[in-house]
Order: structure tokens, then C-alpha cells, then sequence
């Protein structure tokens, strides 16, 4: 006689589950939070240098700004959409991240949604992050991927600090000690 709930049985229902659970977008959400890194810091070597400052950015729930206002300032960058599951994944790390910088940091997160549909999603979730749509060619440096969310961390001399494609926790422990450390500099 076989079990009803053999080893097999049993981890295929896991699976399903599993699965379904993904396919949920509530709940994806929620698992692809739970599985964000601490993005990494690019090894000094490596390191590239801003190609320039001059991107022109149309204020969705701020003022108008072109980045080379930013220009010998910490800025965090990030390229994103209400659509996107891994972008609402990190989006309240950022929001934590912006709460505790706000006006030591220049946050900049760009999409190409309408102001509406932005508004509205920021509205449901209580975040307060200024949001800007490129009206000028994105500098070389930030386009280098189509995937969202793409996020860079710039120090005051221009130097990418942190790329990252993919959810990241921007609140970690780790992130801050590096935002002190380059706000010092």
C-alpha cells in the first residue's frame, strides 16, 4: 500500500503552494522583500565615473531639476514602475532610507509612468519619495540595462558607488554605514 502523503506527494503540494503563492501579486510582493540583499559596493577598481550631470528631470510630485544641481552631493538614483513586483518589493526600504537622509541625500527615482497613476499608487502606500520623468537622454552610465528597478548610489565626486539591477534592501545596516561614510568625505 502507498501513502496518500508520500515524500513525492507531499513535495509536490509544497510546490504548488508555493507557486500560487508567487502568481499572487500580494504575496509575491511580500516573498520578493523578504529575499532583498543588501546591494553590494563595487570594488574600488572597478569603479566608474558619472559621464555627466546633465539629464534633464520633470518633477512628478517636485520641482523640475537637472542633476548637475546634484553635482558634489550624495545621490541615490532609481529607475522604476508601479507595475513592477521587485520595485514594490524595495520601494519601502527606500522610503525608510529617504525618511532617515532626507536633505543630506538627493533621491532621485525616475519612471515613465503618468503622474496619476504614481500619485495614486503613493497615496495607497503612504510614500513621499520624489518622483521625476526623464525629458533629456539619460547619462551613458544609467543605461546600460533595461530591467527595473536599476538603482545607483553616486558619491560626491561622481563615482558609482553601488549599481544594482533587481530589489536590493537600501535599509540595511550595511547600506547606512556606507551613506555616512560618503556623507563625511
Amino acid at each position: 500500500m502507498s501513502k496518500i502523503l508520500s515524500k513525492k506527494n507531499l513535495s509536490n503540494v509544497v510546490f504548488i503552494v508555493a507557486v500560487a503563492l508567487l502568481i499572487y501579486p500580494p504575496t509575491r510582493v511580500w516573498f520578493l522583500r523578504q529575499i532583498a540583499f543588501s546591494p553590494s559596493v563595487i570594488k574600488a577598481e572597478k569603479i566608474e565615473k558619472l559621464d555627466t550631470y546633465h539629464w534633464n528631470l520633470k518633477g512628478i510630485n517636485t520641482v523640475d531639476i537637472n542633476l548637475i544641481e546634484f553635482k558634489n552631493e550624495v545621490v541615490f538614483v532609481n529607475f522604476w514602475a508601479t507595475w513592477c513586483p521587485p520595485c514594490r518589493a524595495e520601494m519601502p526600504m527606500i522610503q525608510k532610507l529617504y525618511d532617515s537622509y532626507e536633505g543630506k541625500v538627493k533621491f532621485i527615482l525616475v519612471t515613465n509612468e503618468s503622474a496619476s497613476k504614481v500619485e495614486e499608487y503613493f497615496q495607497k502606500n503612504n510614500f513621499n519619495l520624489p518622483v521625476y520623468n526623464s525629458i533629456s537622454k539619460v547619462p551613458v552610465k544609467f543605461s546600460g540595462t533595461n530591467s527595473i528597478p536599476a538603482s545607483y548610489l553616486i558619491d560626491k565626486e561622481g563615482n558609482i558607488i553601488i549599481s544594482k539591477t533587481g530589489a536590493a534592501n537600501w535599509n540595511s545596516k550595511k547600506v547606512r554605514i556606507l551613506v555616512d561614510d560618503l556623507l563625511v568625505k
